[in-house]
């Protein structure tokens, strides 16, 4: 059963953040985007318990839903030191909400990339996935959050390296990705 994804709308009062426009953040240049980048991963990382820090961290990736549909936006945030930090917060959220969110903007950066740096850490992230997959197998719910992103990876990865001659050392992706992803369709 596939799950129709319902719009992101993000709250911009309870934001900590400028929101700036998919096309103002991509003509970002310098120390603006920097600075942009750095409240934005500062915001993600932070590991404050108070009632209102998950749903902080909620309405930021809601955010980033939105802008990560942008080529220019996407392409530079999978490049960038956010995309470590997303990977992060998929291993370490005790929420399973904000789990489901970072693999939410995993997966639509992974989709509107036009260009993957060989420094990205990709099969980190599938490796992650998988296992995430593999440990929540009858949780249905779970899988129709995470096998999306996982989809997307690895499709990105693989026309990635249609476009060059050889295979990406850093791209390696594990077997194990794919046995349960067979797996996933054989069983639903």
């Amino acid at each position: 059963q596939i799950m129709k994804q319902v719009p992101v709308k993000f709250d911009l009062k309870t934001l900590h953040i400028p929101t700036y426009s998919a096309e103002k953040l991509s003509s970002m240049k310098g120390t603006d985007w920097n600075d942009f980048l750095q409240r934005v991963c500062s915001l993600l990382d932070s590991t404050e318990k108070h009632t209102g820090a998950a749903r902080s961290k909620l309405n930021l990736l809601y955010y980033l839903c939105t802008v990560a549909v942008h080529k220019e936006v996407a392409s530079r945030l999978i490049s960038s030191q956010l995309f470590p930090i997303l990977i992060q917060q998929l291993r370490a959220a005790v929420n399973w909400d904000i789990r489901a969110k970072v693999a939410r903007v995993i997966g639509l950066l992974a989709l509107h990339t036009y260009e993957l740096g060989e420094n990205v850490p990709v099969s980190e992230a599938i490796i992650l996935l998988t296992e995430l997959i593999r440990e929540n197998f009858r949780n249905s719910k779970l899988k129709q959050c995470l096998l999306p992103a996982l989809g997307e990876l690895l499709y990105l990865i693989a026309s990635e390296e249609e476009k060059k001659e050889y295979p990406r050392e850093c791209w390696v992706v594990p077997s194990a990705a794919y046995t349960v992803l067979m797996r996933c369709l054989r069983e639903g």
